[in-house]
């Protein structure tokens, strides 16, 4: 079996909570983390003899994202019944949208190794969400959370455009950028604000048709979803190899056990039984209304991205990175203003900074280094007061304390030396103990001159500069030849 004969073909389904302080059709708070079944009513729970009224910021928010992404805004729309049973959908129906969406059409653009590429948009609707089984409560029952029924989500559909796991999560990766930056959703895939549905299936190269897809729901971040397509991918192809059919089904991805395992055969939309939603009236939109919402739209992060490159002269790499955060764009910028050289503060940025933020698993936003503090930190490398070493301690301690990095290098004793007196002296005990390097280097291999400077920078604790230090081996190196 050669998988190189097989054409992955993928589509994905990406459920964005809204970011507006309520939900879609009641008062209710959208605030996450609420004690259980605090931040629901009458309305969001589906009493009997309750109606909804559509909250106006879901469409203004819908509509942002769906001119953000290239989509054709309908003019006149309507909301739907979906009609399905789950302990966690009260109404035992979800307010969607079937045949009139919002947004139609549009795309995202991605890079891939082969250049640019086009993903298409189907559509862009808004929808309800259901609320939260928690099963771990109580050993052997389930008990149902009423929080999240009724925070406004849009859903938003790709075309079946994308060939590889690797597509896929540039795909959502750009989208979650392009959402961050209109603030129409804050995307915090641990708290649930961001989710797809993965719809995967395979066919021999020069196929035409498309073969039976499966789709794998609600997986929850784009590692997962990158792993969850490779399996599902290889997992089909036995199947096809060995003679079974795909059957078409609903999947669980488990990141957990690295693979996938079957809930349902597969939902068509007849399955749901649409229908119009009889308790809210028509949308109806605008053209004034359209055009007052796309000029609150803000640099998106394709334009942004080839701007730090000709403006600040960061390579694509590092401007992609950096322009795929809100938060990140707008503290480099910070901090170019401040006088920090762009090329230093994106080393920084996507390194120290990003190894720590990791670590911590927290998100930029939370980072508490401000843009004045870090400039202040670059400066004192830059004028030799730190050496590259010691700063790599500063940065730590400055994102644990919060301390200003000059107090920090006066606390931690970490100042350079400079006295060229005291760093011969240094000199002279590394080349007296490392006689092997020596005639290494005095034999023609000069980079033996790379483990005597770490030595120096060992022996002076990360103190002494190591650029001088450089200077004087090669000095003294050199005069004993």
């Amino acid at each position: 079996m050669d998988y190189k004969d097989y054409e992955v073909i993928i589509g994905l389904e990406v459920h964005a909570e809204l970011s507006t302080k309520t939900k879609a059709f009641c008062g209710c708070t959208t605030e996450f983390g609420g004690d259980v079944n605090t931040h629901c009513c009458p309305i969001c729970t589906g009493m009997p003899g309750t109606l909804p009224v559509l909250n106006r910021k879901v469409v203004e928010y819908a509509i942002k994202a769906g001119l953000a992404t290239n989509c054709e805004i309908t003019r006149y729309g309507k909301q739907d019944r979906k009609n399905y049973f789950y302990p966690d959908l009260p109404k035992a129906y979800q307010i969607s949208q079937f045949d009139l969406p919002l947004c139609v059409g549009g795309h995202v653009d991605i890079e891939t190794e082969n250049g640019k590429k086009s993903i298409g948009l189907t559509r862009i609707h808004i929808e309800e969400d259901a609320g939260k089984l928690l099963h771990d409560v109580i050993p052997g029952k389930s008990l149902v959370d009423f929080n999240r029924c009724g925070v406004p989500l849009i859903e938003i559909v790709s075309e079946p455009d994308m060939r590889s796991a690797e597509e896929a999560k540039a795909f959502l990766e750009e989208l979650k950028s392009i959402l961050e930056c209109l603030e129409v959703s804050d995307c915090k895939m641990q708290e649930g604000s961001l989710r797809c549905d993965i719809n995967v299936s395979v066919r021999p190269f020069g196929q035409k048709e498309y073969n039976t897809r499966t789709e794998m729901k609600n997986v929850s971040s784009f590692s997962a979803a990158y792993r969850a397509i490779q399996y599902e991918a290889k997992r089909q192809i036995e199947e096809m190899e060995e003679g079974r059919a795909v059957k078409q089904q609903t999947l669980r991805w488990s990141d957990e056990d690295g693979e996938n395992y079957a809930l349902r055969s597969k939902e068509d939309a007849h399955d749901y039984r649409y229908f119009p939603e009889p308790d809210l009236v028509p949308i109806v939109v605008t053209d004034d209304m359209i055009e007052s919402i796309r000029a609150l739209i803000p640099e998106l992060p394709s334009a942004k991205r080839a701007r730090f490159v000709s403006e600040y002269g960061i390579t694509d790499y590092e401007a992609g990175l950096i322009s795929a955060s809100k938060s990140m764009s707008a503290y480099f910028e910070a901090c170019a203003k401040l006088g920090a050289k762009p090329k230093t503060v994106a080393n920084w940025l996507l390194g120290d900074i990003a190894r720590l933020i990791n670590e911590k698993n927290i998100e930029f936003a939370d980072m508490k280094i401000t843009p004045e503090a870090l400039v202040a930190f670059i400066a004192l490398i830059e004028k030799g007061t730190i050496s590259n070493t010691a700063g790599k301690k500063v940065i730590e301690i400055m994102f644990e304390t919060q301390k200003a990095p000059d107090v920090i290098v006066k606390e931690e004793g970490l100042e350079q030396v400079n006295d060229e007196g005291a760093l011969r002296k240094i000199v002279e005990e590394v080349l007296a103990n490392n006689q092997k390097s020596v005639d290494d280097y005095r034999g023609g291999k000069k980079n033996a001159i790379g483990y005597l400077v770490g030595q120096t920078m060992r022996l002076s604790k990360g103190k002494a500069n190591p650029q001088t230090m450089n200077a004087l081996l090669k000095e003294y190196l050199d005069a004993m030849e």
